[in-house]
């Protein structure tokens, strides 16, 4: 085993072979951006154009994968807008790609339109918000496996916190759009309305079209605590579906993706969760997003990368940590 002096080091050996991996990788496209534009506080929309063989391979995403996109190039903002608590870090060097899920794949001609949700949480965020249209992106995708929709199904209930959003509204469109038999249910949480991102423009397209229900933690939009107290006040409710026909989808953080596994395990319905974890490849070659499943008829576990194996998994076979 090689050793490494310091972490920087570590990061240039893993990149080079993230490279090499990526430079056999089909998936790797230039993307040029489109719109670049605040949504609502630290929320930003990015969407990107792809062309030619980009586009041939994002006209089939499915909702819930992802994309890695190299920010190394990317300009740091003018030092009076750099918030405080960011002033340090803005001046890292980005050395790995970052993972963002899609809020919306359209075609336009013969292109396909990627939107992008992002909140700026770091120096990496923060130099997205530097782009604009014309700029041109690396971007590797789509990876992982995103949302099934299993047949016969009539009931599909959305269950997002949070950042979780932008995946579910992409199935929230593709649901309205291609199983006009299936209803779609919607409970989103968040700490804020500000923050409730089923609550802005980027929920128009399906808002009319599905039933929603909202909850933040301060009470400032809808019942006043967490997304999965709407999810059992429903299931409480008197329902007449049958749970075989029924499937949820959740995204968020994980203390609330095993709450809505627990629920959907009381209720033997069919769910569906997107994992998160630092994926800093893309690809399986870091094996940093393992994420702790269970073997079918057995009491033994096993580790599967979120990013080749998910980010999206059965329910019933995510552990979680008490």
């Amino acid at each position: 085993m090689t050793a490494f002096s310091d972490k920087k080091s570590w990061l240039i050996a893993i990149k080079k072979v993230m490279q090499k991996r990526y430079s056999e990788n089909k998936g790797v496209f230039l993307a040029v951006v489109c719109s670049n534009k605040p949504i609502a506080g630290t929320f930003y929309r990015l969407g990107l154009e792809l062309s030619a063989e980009g586009a041939d391979a994002f006209a089939k995403t499915q909702p819930g994968q992802f994309a890695e996109l190299d920010l190394r190039n990317a300009a740091v903002p003018p030092i009076n807008s750099i918030p405080q608590e960011l002033a340090d870090a803005s001046r890292r060097d980005i050395l790995l790609r970052r993972p963002f899920s899609f809020c919306d794949v359209t075609t336009r001609n013969n292109k396909i339109l990627v939107d992008i949700l992002y909140c700026v949480l770091g120096p990496a965020t923060l130099r997205m918000t530097t782009l604009s249209a014309g700029d041109s992106v690396s971007v590797i995708g789509p990876l992982g496996n995103g949302f099934r929709v299993p047949k016969n199904k009539r009931t599909a209930l959305l269950a997002a916190g949070g950042m979780g959003t932008p995946p579910l509204l992409h199935l929230a469109k593709i649901l309205t759009t291609d199983y006009a038999d299936v209803k779609v249910i919607a409970f989103a949480g968040a700490k804020t309305k500000e923050k409730l991102l089923f609550e802005t423009e980027l929920a128009e397209p399906v808002a009319s079209k599905i039933e929603k229900y909202t909850a933040t933690d301060d009470g400032s939009e809808g019942i006043k605590g967490l997304v999965t107290d709407l999810l059992e006040q429903w299931f409480s409710g008197d329902k007449t579906l049958s749970a075989e026909d029924m499937v949820i989808y959740s995204c968020g953080p994980e203390v609330m993706l095993a709450k809505v596994a627990q629920i959907a395990q009381e209720n033997k319905v069919d769910c569906q969760l997107s994992m998160e974890r630092r994926m800093a490849c893309g690809i399986g070659v870091c094996q940093s997003c393992a994420v702790e499943c269970k073997v079918e008829d057995s009491d033994e576990t096993v580790y599967k990368l979120c990013c080749k194996d998910g980010p999206v998994f059965d329910s019933k076979e995510v552990v979680f940590s008490s």
